[in-house]
C-alpha cells in the first residue's frame, strides 16, 4: 500500500494529490491510502449546483471565511475548517459493480476500531436533517463522518470526511448555506469527534485514523 503524507497549498493543489494516488493505483494495482487535512474550504455537490439558490450560499460561504468548492459528484455541501479530516482509499477492480458495499462495510469497521481506539463509540447511521445525507454515516453525539464510493478506470475510490472539532462553526455556516439553497438542515445533526468525548488535536485524530486504514502491515510512505 501507497500512503501519501502531502497536503496541498490551494484546493486545486490538494485534490491532485488525490488524483495522484488513483493515477498509482490504476497503473500498479496497489493500493493507496491518505488521511490528511485539506486546506478550509466549503465543497458543493452537483446537485447543489442545480439549485436556484447556489449562487447566495456561494456568497454565504466567502463572507464566512469558506473559499467555496466544487466537486464532480452528488451530494450535498460539506465544510472543512483546516481541523477536518479527510480520508481516501484507493483499490484495484476487475468489475465496476462488485464489491461495492464490501469496500463500504470494510471502511467503516475500520473506522470504527479506529474511532473506538480514540475514545469514541461511533455507530452506522446519521440524524435527521444531517449535512451531506446518504447512506453511508458514521455518528457519535450528532454525525462525525460521511462516506462516498467512486468507480473509474479500473480503481475504486472510498472517501469521506471526519469533524474532529469546530462543530459549532461547521453547524454554523451550513445553517445558512442550506437555508440559500432551500435544502433542509439540523444544526444539532453535526457531532465531531471532541463532542463526543475524543481528542481535539487533529494531528492525534489522523495518525491514529490512518492506522486504522492500512492494510497492510509495512507500507511505502511517502511524506512531504
Amino acid at each position: 500500500m501507497l500512503v501519501l503524507r502531502v497536503r496541498g497549498e490551494s484546493i486545486g493543489a490538494d485534490r491532485a494529490i488525490t488524483q495522484r494516488l488513483r493515477e498509482h493505483t490504476a497503473t500498479t494495482d496497489e493500493p493507496g491510502l491518505r488521511v490528511w487535512q485539506p486546506p478550509r474550504q466549503l465543497t458543493f455537490g452537483r446537485r447543489d449546483r442545480r439549485r436556484s439558490g447556489y449562487d447566495d450560499a456561494r456568497a454565504i460561504a466567502t463572507q464566512m471565511d469558506f473559499p467555496p468548492a466544487e466537486r464532480p459528484v452528488g451530494g450535498r455541501a460539506v465544510a472543512y475548517t483546516g481541523t477536518t479530516i479527510a480520508f481516501a482509499r484507493t483499490e484495484p477492480v476487475v468489475e465496476d459493480r462488485t464489491g461495492i458495499q464490501d469496500r463500504y462495510q470494510a471502511i467503516t469497521t475500520d473506522l470504527q476500531v479506529g474511532l473506538g481506539e480514540l475514545g469514541v463509540h461511533a455507530l452506522p447511521g446519521e440524524p435527521p436533517e444531517s449535512f451531506c445525507p446518504g447512506s453511508h454515516s458514521l455518528q457519535a453525539e450528532g454525525k462525525i463522518v460521511g462516506i462516498a464510493q467512486r468507480i473509474s478506470n479500473g480503481v475504486a475510490l472510498t472517501a469521506g470526511c471526519l469533524l474532529v472539532a469546530d462543530h459549532d462553526a461547521i453547524a454554523s455556516v451550513l445553517t445558512d448555506v442550506y437555508a440559500a439553497l432551500s435544502v433542509p438542515f439540523d444544526p444539532e445533526s453535526v457531532g465531531s469527534v471532541s463532542k463526543a468525548g475524543g481528542p481535539t488535536n487533529p494531528a492525534d485524530v489522523r495518525s491514529t485514523i490512518e492506522r486504522a486504514l492500512m492494510t497492510t502491515p509495512a507500507p511505502s510512505i511517502e511524506s512531504v
